[in-house]
């Protein structure tokens, strides 16, 4: 499991790597936002890029990691590693760039949507499967890039949005092809970089201020019905399902097409 953080001027970048969808293990999404958090907080950083590297942006947690764990510790862990993550983007002193490819799902969903600017590739898309994971969440950050009613029906069917249609809403500034995605976002971070960086950050913090929504207490009540369905068995045995259909299927692309219902591979959050 990779993830760097490339810092050292005005553009910090921080990228995830971890094979083979990045679908993050507990650690990893702690990891991710001390990344983001120290990045954020270094006096010469202006703007951050969180990109990924391989076949998708985020799959969301590491089923696979939770359903090997005895009793609830991995369940806690990931609802409290992906709260940190998610808290750490929208609240870095600095804007957050998110440059998505591929698959956006679940967890990735949170991090994107708690980002500052989000770009994409012309093969992203984005869902949350939750619901046909046994649990809820994110439905906070999803809010953030769609209309409501999408967002309800996004929720209860697990469609895909693509990044086309997100461009269409405005919540994605530019969709290019992955080959100009990471150029495309650092062009984007540059012109960020060039203005006053006391007044950037500033404008940060007023702008997190003027939010309709507390995004950390809204999340928070979502993770509160995913540990009562984890309660009632709804969790496992959903989780369970997961793996069995996807017993062998690792090197598998996530999901048929980006309109297709809820990618049968990835874990959500």
């Amino acid at each position: 499991m990779r993830i760097t953080l490339h810092g050292g001027g005005a553009v910090a970048e921080v990228v995830v790597d971890v094979p083979p969808v990045n679908a993050l293990p507990v650690s990893g999404w702690f990891e991710l936002a001390e990344a983001v958090q120290e990045a954020g907080h270094a006096p010469e950083t202006r703007v951050v890029v969180l990109r990924a590297e391989g076949r998708g942006f985020n799959a969301g947690v590491d089923v696979k990691e939770m359903q090997a764990t005895t009793g609830h510790a991995a369940l806690v862990g990931a609802n409290r590693g992906c709260f940190a993550a998610f808290a750490a983007i929208y609240e870095c002193e600095v804007p957050v760039i998110a440059a998505v490819h591929g698959f956006c799902l679940g967890g990735g969903v949170g991090l994107a949507g708690n980002a500052d600017i989000v770009v994409a590739s012309d093969d992203a898309y984005f869902g949350l499967p939750e619901v046909d994971r046994g649990a809820l969440g994110a439905a906070t950050h999803l809010a953030r890039l769609v209309p409501q009613h999408l967002m309800r029906a996004m929720v209860y069917t697990c469609r895909t949005v693509t990044a086309a249609e997100l461009h269409a809403f405005g919540s994605v500034l530019e969709v290019v092809p992955r080959d100009r995605l990471r150029e495309t976002a650092f062009e984007v971070a540059a012109q960020i970089a060039g203005k006053d960086p006391y007044v950037i950050r500033r404008a940060k913090e007023s702008l997190n201020g003027i939010d309709p929504v507390d995004v950390r207490r809204s999340y928070r009540f979502e993770q509160g019905f995913t540990f009562e369905l984890n309660l009632m068995g709804s969790g496992d045995r959903h989780r369970d399902a997961f793996i069995a259909r996807n017993n062998g299927s690792a090197d598998r692309e996530p999901g048929a097409s980006p309109t297709s219902s809820a990618d049968k591979e990835v874990g959500g959050r």
